[in-house]
């Protein structure tokens, strides 16, 4: 297999997300990815786990206060937060991440996105429809960038967020960057306009969809603000098995719920597991990249690489054999000498 040769700045993380393992098991993950050399890891922010039978969710900002303390150097954040008003108010939101960074200065990644019913209706009244929650989104974001930079106490009059006279006492060391999650066109170009980098699912939209539709959606949202999308960071989250197909469907049924329709729109665990067993063998099946050999999952990572992607994520779970297989047989393709 040859090395890749792409000039751009690249980077390897790992998702090992907040359900199944006690909390410590967890840190213990995120200390062995620093090991190993994984530049990020991410963990999941829910307040309900995605399959009720995984039976953990953990608090991602407890954990994530402790994974920093006990590392070095890797760089993790939350896969995603909601500051959109029910489990988080932005100036929640922008209070902690303010500490985590001035406490562990550029190792805190902040990734923001319009949620999930599971962990928000049980904060609102209602499940608020796509668009309300995407503008919310952009009014937290903008409540958090005023709260982290501005040096006078300050309003806020927004259509869902309206604050008088707020300021924030312990700011950020850094300059720090505002990554948002789109698995659409249209939220990919919110991502671009408002946002500082853009994370996407491939288990949503394969190789070809990302480069066609995603990338330059968030390219145009990027322009219309002003900004260069070269100087952006491009993240996607890579789901790939060598698995053969039919063992895969065994295997992952109880997650599968994430790829059913409407799952984002359902509240309940249970039901979204029973989503996922009702859910065609062919629809799990477009949810992965199969590959038969490890050169097959380099040369699909190098396709991301060379279309533009900076960081590619892998899906590891808890599960410290996973993070040191994938260490041993994708790192040294992708790592600097």
């Amino acid at each position: 297999m040859a090395r890749s040769t792409a000039s751009k700045p690249f980077e390897v993380a790992v998702d090992i997300g907040e359900n199944e393992q006690d909390p410590n098991e967890f840190k213990e993950c995120v200390i062995l990815a620093e090991k190993l050399g994984f530049d990020v890891a991410w963990l999941g922010d829910h307040f309900m786990p995605w399959a009720h039978s995984s039976n953990r969710s953990s608090f991602v900002w407890s954990l994530m206060g402790a994974c920093l303390q006990a590392t070095k150097k890797i760089r993790l954040g939350p896969y995603v937060t909601t500051p959109i008003g029910a489990r988080y108010h932005p100036l929640i939101i922008a209070q902690a991440s303010a500490t985590l960074d001035n406490m562990y200065p550029g190792r805190f990644l902040l990734t923001v996105g319009t949620g999930e019913a599971m962990n928000e209706v049980p904060f609102f009244e209602r499940w608020p429809p796509w668009n309300e929650r995407m503008e919310r989104l952009v009014e937290g974001i903008q409540l958090i960038r005023k709260m982290w930079t501005s040096k006078v106490y300050f309003d806020f009059d927004g259509k869902y967020f309206k604050v008088n006279q707020v300021y924030l006492y312990t700011r950020p060391r850094t300059d720090m960057k505002i990554y948002v999650s789109a698995t659409g066109p249209k939220m990919a170009r919110v991502a671009g306009e408002f946002g500082d980098a853009l994370i996407t699912l491939s288990q949503t939209n394969p190789l070809e969809p990302i480069r066609d539709v995603i990338f330059p959606a968030f390219d145009e949202g990027v322009r219309s603000a002003g900004k260069d999308p070269s100087k952006l960071k491009k993240i996607v989250s890579m789901n790939f098995t060598l698995k053969d197909p039919e063992t895969f469907v065994k295997t992952e049924r109880r997650y599968a719920g994430i790829a059913a329709k409407n799952s984002f729109n359902e509240p309940d665990p249970r039901k979204i597991e029973q989503m996922g067993r009702d859910l065609p063998d062919e629809e799990l099946l477009k949810s992965t990249a199969f590959c038969k050999k490890w050169s097959d999952v380099i040369e699909l990572i190098s396709k991301y690489r060379e279309m533009g992607v900076t960081q590619i994520v892998l899906n590891t779970g808890a599960d410290r054999k996973t993070i040191r297989t994938y260490a041993q047989r994708i790192l040294p393709y992708f790592k600097k000498k």
